[in-house]
């Protein structure tokens, strides 16, 4: 038996012990231990061994307002194969740095299991970057190879270097260097992989301690955080996150996420194909209450998972008008939801959302797991594989409330390989034989944590963590600012919006509006 066959092994024995202990908390955390994975690749090692033994089971399932696009685990597998085989023929090698912006299409789930059977490293991006950002992200994540929209391809223009350049559909005619059909100058249409091998066969083994995705998150300083994960902390890692949902094989899981952002991964890639679920997917451009409530009685939706933003959208609509016959689980994650939502969706659904926590440089490893009582206001308990002690910020010493923190002692394997390229912070994130999130909470006599706040000022809003500095930074940028304070207000959608204090040049303010004619 080959070294990847017993990694396939031990990741299926962990999964089935998670799976058969889905209603049994305390059983599933002093029985679970993670599996032993030196050489691993997810995507050839699961994914395509989940493709052989179902092959006719839906994958995937993307439905937009004029489209409904469904692949099999089968044709997913082998499409993936046909993304590999033909980026490395444009010279994408194993370590290359992938930046990958794609919307909610299929081409973004074909290329991300391609990139991983390749070795290459995924840069995931928001389609809200602009020309800015992107430069930066380039720069600082040694970029080889960008996969993005026609729509979008505009926005690398000004990017130098020796970049591949890969399209997903066309742009309009007229554009430079450009038919219709046919992309831009530089470009290579990404529509030509459907022509190659559906067979794929790797370069070498895959260490399951090699890079995988490198996240750009917010942080207390003006340059984003470069969060390293590799082939088994998010690809292993999420059997946490599977748990926590309460996946089953052959389950219909739905989760409102954008693509660039570490919950999309959780809970559009990694949990449902762990589960060997279908992972179904709303591409509308603009969330739609009424189309979610479509989908999920007409997609046969077992499982619900949305920020808290959402659900309180969610309860404004008419909660009672969808077909819920099918829902088994609904959960949220991101940010503290309200008690009096979980009641308006519990009376509606007879369903209780069940909150979870995790960041971006971590799996789910706080919840509350299926069949266990909620508490109102709490995120639930420590799930399997983690440990989690609070720490007195002042004294450092383990408590009923504290930070939340990792020990380091035996690391949880969904933890992030580190910052990358930033030593310093990833030594203050590590500190002192602990993983510090920053996060503060309390704990109760049952192990329910609440969250109480956070370290630093990092804050919320719409599911997004916003760093008042990076704001500060780009408002005093303008050259009639001076200065610049941001701090977070309350708001009853998004949790928080930032309000902007500026202190005005008013001899250039004066200016403009005389040369504006006010």
């Amino acid at each position: 038996m080959t070294e990847l066959h017993a990694g396939t092994t031990a990741f299926r024995a962990a999964r089935d012990l998670l799976l058969a202990h889905r209603d049994d908390y305390q059983a599933a955390r002093s029985q679970f231990s993670w599996p032993v994975l030196e050489e691993f690749n997810w995507a050839l090692d699961w994914l395509d061994v989940i493709a052989a033994e179902h092959p006719d089971r839906d994958a995937l399932r993307v439905v937009a307002q004029d489209s409904d696009i469904r692949l099999s685990y089968a044709e997913l597998s082998a499409r993936s194969n046909q993304s590999a085989n033909w980026l490395r023929g444009l010279g994408v090698r194993r370590g290359d740095r992938l930046l990958l912006m794609l919307g909610n299409i299929v081409p973004l789930w074909e290329v991300i299991l391609a990139a991983m059977k390749l070795g290459a490293v995924i840069i995931p991006a928001s389609t809200l970057l602009g020309p800015d950002d992107l430069t930066s992200r380039v720069a600082r994540g040694n970029v080889r190879h960008v996969i993005t929209e026609a729509a979008l391809a505009a926005r690398f223009d000004h990017i130098t270097g020796d970049l591949t350049r890969i399209v997903v559909g066309t742009g309009p005619a007229g554009q430079e260097g450009s038919q219709e059909g046919s992309p831009a100058a530089g470009w290579h249409a990404y529509a030509a992989a459907s022509g190659a091998p559906r067979e794929f066969t790797p370069d070498g083994v895959t260490r399951g301690s090699d890079p995988l995705l490198l996240y750009f998150t917010s942080g207390t300083t003006a340059q984003p955080k470069l969060v390293e994960h590799t082939h088994v902390s998010y690809p292993a890692g999420h059997l946490s996150t599977m748990y926590w949902i309460g996946l089953r094989p052959g389950d219909v899981h739905l989760n409102i996420s954008s693509p660039g952002w570490a919950k999309h991964a959780w809970s559009n890639v990694y949990a449902p194909w762990i589960a060997g679920a279908t992972a179904l997917i709303l591409g509308h451009e603009r969330f739609s209450a009424a189309a979610l409530f479509s989908a999920i009685g007409e997609c046969g939706v077992t499982s619900l998972c949305a920020p808290p933003t959402v659900w309180r959208m969610l309860v404004q609509a008419d909660l009672g008008g969808c077909d819920v016959r099918s829902l088994r689980e609904c959960v949220g994650a991101g940010e503290p939801l309200n008690p009096e939502v979980i009641e308006q969706v519990r009376r509606a659904w007879n369903i209780t959302i069940r909150d979870g926590y995790g960041q971006t440089e971590t799996t789910a490893l706080i919840g509350n797991s299926p069949a266990q009582p909620v508490r109102p206001g709490s995120m639930g308990r420590a799930l399997p594989g983690y440990e989690v002690t609070l720490l007195d910020p002042v004294t450092g010493e383990p408590g009923d409330e504290g930070e939340i923190c990792l020990e380091l002692s035996r690391p949880p394997l969904g933890l992030m390989a580190g910052y990358r390229d930033d030593p310093d912070r990833a030594a203050q994130a590590m500190r002192g034989g602990y993983y510090h999130t920053g996060d503060v909470a309390s704990r109760d006599g049952d192990g329910y944590i609440t969250y109480v706040g956070r370290t630093d000022d990092v804050f919320k809003a719409s599911d997004y963590r916003i760093s008042p500095f990076e704001l500060e930074n780009v408002l005093i940028e303008h050259e009639a600012v001076a200065e610049a304070a941001v701090v977070p207000s309350p708001d009853p959608l998004r949790l928080a919006v930032d309000v902007r204090g500026l202190a005005i040049d008013g001899y250039e303010l004066a200016r403009r509006l005389r040369e504006n004619g006010t």
